[in-house]
This record gives structure tokens, C-alpha cells and sequence, in this order.
């Protein structure tokens, strides 16, 4: 059962996302039996990152549904020409990102996503992550350098086993700021510290969920 606080940030949403999230709800809640803990944990407003695993396609419905406010994801910039699903990735707060000018493209545009009170989701391991070694990227910690934006950490069990109907579990940890810098622009090793520091939580929530 979704908490009344979630219902009344719901409300809020852009009535496609709405939609969006509904439909989503019926999977995740319904025939997944997902159960959330630690929204407690999430700001209510004001830009800030989500940092979660990443081990199924499901994995960025779950935390959509169990998020309880609007989360914006990425996609690169050809998508959002297509027409009609182009229009339907905006109304679903997703944002463009133009590959070919490589990294600098999604940071800037993360960055205003941010800096205009948004929370965007980031899996910081890149890609699906089944045997649990792909490398870590630092680019949580420098988003949350340039905005100043808080990161949630967050962690998704279960994803794998949805095709068989096995049970989710989503849970998020306190947000958790960059420490003390030298000043001026974060360093690779602040940033590979951080990034540790953010992982190390993501990695706790996991422990927490457990197994099954």
C-alpha cells in the first residue's frame, strides 16, 4: 500500500508520469509484491541523485515506483526525435543527452536538470551489473560536486527474478553530501573517495534486503 505521502506527491506529477507510474504500480505492487523501505530518508524537494545498483532491466521501474516524487533518467538525444515517443519520453521527465559530444553533454545537461530542483537516477555502475565486479564510475560524485546535490543512495533486489514473479525489495539510505574539499574543482581521488563512500552505502542497503 502506497503511504498518503506518496499519494500526495502523485497528485503533483505530470499527469502522463502519473499515468506512467500507475501502470508501473500495478506491476511492481501487484504482481511483484515490491515492499520499499527508507522513503523517510528521501527530500521532499530540491535537486538531488539517486545512486542505486544495477543488475535487471526492471531495476529502473522499481525505483521509479518506489521513489516518492518524480525521478528523471537520461536518453540519448535520436530518442526524443522519434515521433510521438519522443513526446512521451519528455512527458515522462526524461531528459536528452547527445552521445557524440561524449561525457561533457550529459554532465552539463544533468547538471541544469539538478540545479533546477529535479531528482535524476544514476546507476553508477554503468551497465547491469549481474556478477557484481563492473567498474565503478566517478560520475555520481562529480554531479553532486558541480550542482551541490545530495546523493540518496538506493538498492533494488530481486529485478533478476521478476520474469518468475519473485518478490522486489527497494530500499533507501540517508542522503549523504561530498566532504570537505580543497576547494575549487574536486580532484580524481575526492571523487574516487566519494565514490567509494556512495557505494559502500549502496552496498549496505543490499545486506540489509538480504538474500531472498
Amino acid at each position: 500500500m502506497i503511504s498518503t505521502i506518496v499519494e500526495d506527491v502523485l497528485l503533483r506529477e505530470p499527469p502522463v508520469y502519473h499515468f506512467g507510474r500507475l501502470v508501473c504500480d500495478v506491476l511492481c505492487y501487484g504482481a511483484l509484491r515490491m515492499q520499499v523501505s527508507g522513503r523517510e530518508h528521501v527530500p521532499r524537494e530540491g535537486g538531488l541523485i539517486v545512486a542505486c545498483n544495477h543488475i535487471s532491466y526492471v531495476d529502473p521501474v522499481a525505483l521509479g515506483c518506489a521513489f516518492p516524487r518524480p525521478i528523471s533518467y537520461m536518453a540519448k538525444v535520436e530518442l526524443f526525435r522519434i515521433p510521438v515517443f519522443g513526446r512521451l519520453l519528455a512527458a515522462l521527465d526524461a531528459y536528452p543527452v547527445d552521445r557524440g559530444k561524449g561525457d561533457v553533454a550529459a554532465i552539463r545537461a544533468s547538471v541544469r536538470e539538478l540545479r533546477a530542483g529535479k531528482a535524476i537516477g544514476i546507476f553508477p555502475e554503468g551497465t547491469r551489473n549481474l556478477a557484481g565486479d563492473a567498474q565503478v564510475h566517478t560520475g555520481v560524485a562529480l554531479l553532486a560536486s558541480l550542482a551541490d546535490a545530495p546523493v540518496v543512495p538506493a538498492f533494488v533486489r530481486g529485478g533478476d527474478r521478476a520474469r518468475r514473479l519473485g518478490k522486489l525489495k527497494v530500499a533507501f539510505g540517508e542522503p549523504l553530501r561530498m566532504g570537505n574539499r580543497t576547494g575549487g574543482k574536486a580532484s580524481r581521488e575526492e571523487l574516487e573517495k566519494w565514490t567509494a563512500q556512495v557505494m559502500a552505502r549502496v552496498r549496505a542497503l543490499g545486506e540489509m534486503l538480504g538474500a531472498n
